[in-house]
């Protein structure tokens, strides 16, 4: 018998939470972040190394998969699981904001968007109903409602618009998810940067019931403060029982204030994306190794790093590497990222665990000041 959808709440400290979520294919340990596997990968690694950093899930994207190799085929080849060779727990992204910031021409309506595809120029049709419909074809074991996201700064009109056209879709996304053992549907808080909106948004998709909340539409442009505004507007109304994810974010900075306000989930390129241009996340801050400075730099990044990437090859190794544009500077970098992005989160289980997260992020923000990271 399929285990069920379940989170466990394990310990609190102030609003940092840590837990457990269950699913069909196993347990998320929260606070947690996902490598972004958009089109059945995260880009330059292995899915074996992924899961060795220490993710637990990765996320997937509808807009690029159904355009790219299909949905009906990936379930044709046993699912998404199987063809990326993960037997882990996926999350998939509904595709709104990719249409909205990808597609060459669309056209959204009550009903849905109509696009064309980035890659070809097709023409696509993108409902709640049909964005849903592909998730399950996936076999994704979270989905998200389709929405309309916007970039920020925008009216309060536009605003207003795009969230309540989110919540009559979100009740067509709810619908539409076919209950699934051991899996789930959230819904996601839209609302711009507006406090009234964002509370009328997050206490109408309490009331449909959904597994989990998504605080989306952030990390679009606004500064860190008014996203963090928006996390404490929120929080009182999103229920204490279910997972907590905020769509899109983000810095490792980010990733700790918004755990101290009570979020549970992560998502973000930066990382991967970071990796694949010279840049490494250490403990002791951000290394650029495109930098003269590391040409004869015999030190590792971080000598006491479980990651071999981080332990086992030079910052001037490093450097000639992305210098010299060999694809191994990616792998490297990318690895290095997302173990100290596991590390970051395994240390922010810790802490809640003790009842001392206020103290781990100082001394987290300490060692990135003294600039050890040769930024």
């Amino acid at each position: 018998m399929t285990a069920p959808f379940a989170f466990h709440l394990a310990a609190t400290d102030g609003a940092a939470r840590t837990g457990e979520i269950s699913t069909a294919r196993g347990k998320i340990r929260t606070p947690a972040f996902m490598p972004v596997g958009t089109a059945a990968t995260v880009k330059a690694m292995y899915a074996s190394q992924v899961r060795e950093t220490g993710a637990d899930i990765v996320l997937g994207n509808v807009y690029h998969l159904m355009l790219r190799p299909g949905a009906e085929r990936v379930a044709a080849l046993g699912g998404l699981h199987k063809f990326m060779n993960w037997p882990h727990p996926i999350l998939t992204d509904s595709g709104g904001f990719q249409v909205m910031s990808l597609a060459k021409l669309r056209k959204l309506d009550e009903n849905g968007v109509v696009f064309q595809s980035h890659i070809d120029g097709s023409k696509h049709v993108l409902t709640p109903e049909r964005s849903m419909e592909i998730q399950a074809l996936l076999g994704s074991d979270i989905q998200m409602q389709f929405d309309e996201c916007i970039r920020l700064p925008a009216t309060r009109e536009d605003v207003e618009r795009a969230m309540r056209l989110s919540l009559r879709w979100a009740e067509r996304s709810r619908k539409a998810f076919v209950e699934q053992p051991g899996r789930a549907a959230f819904g996601i808080v839209q609302g711009g940067d507006d406090r009234p909106l964002r509370v009328e948004s997050a206490k109408a998709l309490a009331d449909m019931d959904f597994h989990g909340l998504a605080v989306g539409g952030l990390a679009v442009g606004e500064p860190q403060d008014v996203m963090l505004a928006m996390i404490d507007t929120v929080e009182p109304h999103l229920p204490a029982g279910k997972p907590r994810y905020l769509m899109g974010v983000g810095t490792p900075d980010d990733i700790l204030e918004s755990v101290a306000r009570g979020i549970d989930m992560f998502d973000c390129v930066m990382p991967t994306r970071a990796g694949r241009h010279g840049l490494a996340y250490t403990r002791f801050g951000r290394v650029n190794l495109r930098n003269a400075r590391h040409a004869d730099d015999a030190r590792p990044l971080d000598p006491d790093s479980s990651c071999p990437a981080a332990r086992d090859y030079s910052r001037a190794y490093l450097h000639h590497l992305v210098r010299a544009g060999e694809i191994l500077a990616m792998m490297l970098l990318t690895w290095n990222n997302l173990a100290y992005y596991q590390d970051l989160m395994a240390g922010a289980r810790k802490a809640i665990a003790d009842g001392r997260y206020r103290e781990y992020v100082a001394e987290t923000k300490a060692r990135w000041a003294q600039g050890e990271g040769g930024a």
